[in-house]
């Protein structure tokens, strides 16, 4: 059976899976139970100074697919709004209590060097396994000279990062925003303050929707509303191309990565480790669907890595990196062309209608004297773009087929169709 357990920037943990700073964090009574079913580690709700914030009501909003599939949650919730004191405490009997397990506390002070200084070692001695930054948090906090407003200044983040590192000894993770243009800069910061680990994303700046008849975004507080924080199964993308950014830029190479954002699953877990990151968090899919995912999540994940050979994490951990490019290096000569398994198409339609309206008229439709229908692909017309494969509601009824090809390997830079590859040809040529 595959070993599951890790060495994160020296936490280690039974799993990859770690609830991530959240409300599903925020007290002792929550975390113990959420040991008891089998997490591996927790990032516990980010403290702040005293007097703790206060929160609103109502908190939550959801962007909704069929069904009532919640797809994307928003939240307004502040850092914790229990004391300092009361939070300490409690890290520190579930600590005692859970030894094996990875306790993370999540932090966030004001740019001040002595909070940090009269803080830290309080964190410290509670016998916690690391801290995490919260440069993140886009609602309420960045009003106050905090989360997004650090996370977007990599001046900030190195400055902070540097000063946990000096009044602390425990590894330090910097949460990052996804909030900004390129989040490769402020992981170079971190690393630059002497980062054990980054961990991202963070939430994303976002309303839900509109309640039309009170004319207000949800969620609504009296009359009114904010942006708050994205997350859920509808940020993976976001989050896995962030991931795959710091994991494969050279100045931040090597770097431990705790990977965040729409994992719901072991399949969800596995390719953000195989992007680069040494651990998971969760938080969306265990507000929804309880502590107990968690197990389907091990045993998917265990069981796959029994199915592909992989003994540990770190066997497959970063496999995908070498594979994720720039466009400019993709290989231009490359083609696939649509295939339609009959026996398997229903004669819905859908790829035909999709590719006719929208993309190059590559299907045709055929009809007989009886009215039935049948589809199939003009491969001289098709381009390959998966727009039918994405549309057919049918798995592995149409698939993308690679064409034999006797041309050599051939990017955008040496492409003599782009004018500035000619040129540099020229150039060279003198």
């Amino acid at each position: 059976m595959a070993d599951l357990s890790i060495n994160f920037a020296g936490i280690k943990s039974p799993n990859p899976f770690w609830l991530a700073s959240a409300p599903p964090t925020d007290k002792a009574y929550n975390v113990i139970r959420a040991f008891e079913a089998g997490w591996g580690g927790v990032v516990w709700k980010t403290l702040g100074e005293d007097p703790a914030p206060v929160n609103v009501s109502s908190r939550y909003s959801a962007h909704y697919g069929k069904n009532r599939e919640v797809i994307g949650f928003n939240n307004i919730e502040l850092i914790t709004d229990r004391s300092l004191e009361l939070n300490l405490q409690e890290i520190t009997q579930v600590k005692k209590d859970w030894p094996d397990r990875a306790m993370i506390v999540s932090l966030m002070f004001p740019c001040e060097e002595e909070s940090w200084k009269r803080v830290l070692p309080l964190v410290e001695a509670t016998g916690a396994d690391g801290i995490e930054l919260n440069f993140g948090c886009p609602h309420g906090m960045p009003e106050r000279g905090m989360g997004a407003a650090v996370g977007q200044v990599p001046e900030y983040v190195e400055m902070i990062t540097r000063w946990c590192k000096k009044y602390c000894s425990l590894p330090v993770i910097v949460k990052l925003t996804p909030n900004i243009t390129d989040v490769r800069i402020p992981a170079r910061a971190a690393l630059a303050g002497g980062a054990d680990a980054v961990s991202l994303i963070n939430t994303i700046n976002s309303i839900t929707s509109i309640d039309l008849d009170q004319m207000v975004a949800r969620p609504i507080v009296g009359t009114q509303s904010t942006h708050g924080g994205y997350c859920g199964s509808a940020v993976k993308p976001i989050a896995l191309n962030m991931v795959a950014e710091i994991a494969r830029d050279s100045a931040t190479k090597g770097l431990p990565i705790s990977g965040i954002g729409g994992v719901g699953n072991w399949r969800d877990a596995a390719e953000f480790l195989a992007l680069g990151a040494g651990s998971v968090q969760v938080c969306t899919a265990a507000m929804l669907h309880g502590f107990r995912i968690v197990k389907e999540m091990t045993d998917g994940l265990s069981r796959w890595m029994d199915e592909k050979g992989y003994e540990r994490i770190s066997d497959f951990s970063g496999k995908a990196v070498s594979n994720t490019t720039d466009w400019k290096y993709l290989d231009m000569n490359y083609q696939v062309i649509a295939e339609i398994d009959q026996d398997k198409c229903i004669q819905c339609g859908r790829c035909y209608i999709a590719c006719e309206d929208t993309s190059h008229q590559s299907i045709s439709q055929l009809i007989s004297a009886e009215g039935t229908r049948r589809y199939e692909v003009k491969k001289e017309e098709c381009v390959g773009c998966n727009l039918c494969q994405i549309t057919c509601p049918v798995e592995e009824c149409i698939t993308m087929v690679p064409q034999v090809s006797d041309k050599p390997y051939m990017n955008w830079t040496q492409d003599p169709r782009n004018p500035r590859a000619v040129a540099s040809a020229e150039i060279k040529a003198l």
